[in-house]
């Protein structure tokens, strides 16, 4: 059910002989800790991650693109490195092959991580939040380039939905229309990022880890295109961002970004960062608390899977 790696790709020694032996193992992205968490909180969160990897049983692969290569896997140089090195990149997928060539630094992003996971022989990935396609799509036509790496490559991803600042409803939409399976971790609707729930329903529902494997057992078996496998997680009702203070503060960063004609790449950054400060702070908090939980869920899942 797995494949190897090659010369493009550089595992750690730890994930090579985890690839090797059919260990669990769980893809961790880089963006987060790069440039969603001020230092030096972000290489804690980045330890704490790997932690809660570990202590499930299962290897954690903290995935990240040093000097042109591909690394599968950092160890603790490496890692600091990504938490503390200025002007790293934030790199898609489009950007590997540029990275490469010119041997560049930069983290990965939800489809660069997907991708290479995936290329390295690892099935099961934990991040926040999706991205997805973004309000006012009509007009700028802006979306992700997540869903067209999930919409072709063969991965199971946890997460607490898609970042609540996009159109979630046309994110589901396009998700169905790509041939994206989603399904609610313990939850009948579509986690809300920050918020236990948007308010959307889900099609289906699981119970347990195994039931996650059971699907991804099934994906292979029927064959058909490359498609992803989206667990949406909730983050607990006790520990998400308080509903009216996200909905009143996310209006004024809309305002706030129209005012100022932000738009295209910039959106998401400015949309998260008036979020942080708006809340003072209490939004990073709640995607802490989501990553964790998709965390410990996807080293269960992936448990499951190596059983298989």
């Amino acid at each position: 059910m797995r494949s190897t790696t090659d010369s493009v790709l550089q595992p750690s020694d730890e994930v090579a002989e985890a690839l090797a032996t059919g260990a669990p193992i769980v893809a961790l992205e880089s963006t987060i800790i790069s440039h969603g968490l001020p230092q030096p909180r972000n290489l804690e969160v980045a330890r704490e991650l790997e932690g809660v990897v570990r202590a499930a049983g299962a290897v954690p692969a903290t995935i990240a693109v040093l000097d042109g290569v591909p690394r599968i896997g950092l160890n603790e140089v490496e890692l600091e490195r990504i938490a503390s090195e200025s002007g790293l990149r934030k790199l898609g997928q489009r950007d590997l092959p540029v990275a490469a060539a010119l041997k560049a630094s930069g983290a990965t992003t939800v489809s660069a991580t997907s991708f290479l996971a995936a290329r390295a022989g690892i099935r099961v990935f934990a991040t926040g939040g999706l991205g997805g396609v973004h309000r006012g799509w009509a007009e700028e036509q802006d979306e992700s380039a997540d869903l067209d790496t999930l919409a072709r490559t063969r991965i199971t991803v946890v997460c607490a939905g898609v970042k609540s600042i996009l159109d979630v409803p046309a994110t589901l939409q396009r998700l169905e229309t790509r041939g994206v399976s989603v399904v609610g971790f313990r939850t009948d609707t579509f986690p809300g990022f920050y918020l236990h729930s948007s308010g959307r329903p889900i099609d289906w529902r699981i119970e347990s880890p195994d039931e996650a494997a059971a699907i991804m057992r099934g994906q292979d078996g029927l064959g058909g295109a490359e498609t992803a496998l989206i667990v949406a997680n909730p983050v607990p009702e006790d520990r998400q961002l308080d509903p009216g203070l996200h909905d009143r503060v996310l209006g004024e960063a809309l305002t706030a970004a129209e005012r100022e004609g932000v738009t295209g790449q910039a959106i998401t950054p400015f949309l998260l960062g008036y979020l942080v400060d708006g809340t003072a702070g209490a939004s990073l908090e709640a995607n802490l608390a989501a990553v964790r939980g998709n965390t410990a869920l996807a080293a269960q899942i992936a448990l499951s899977w190596a059983r298989s």
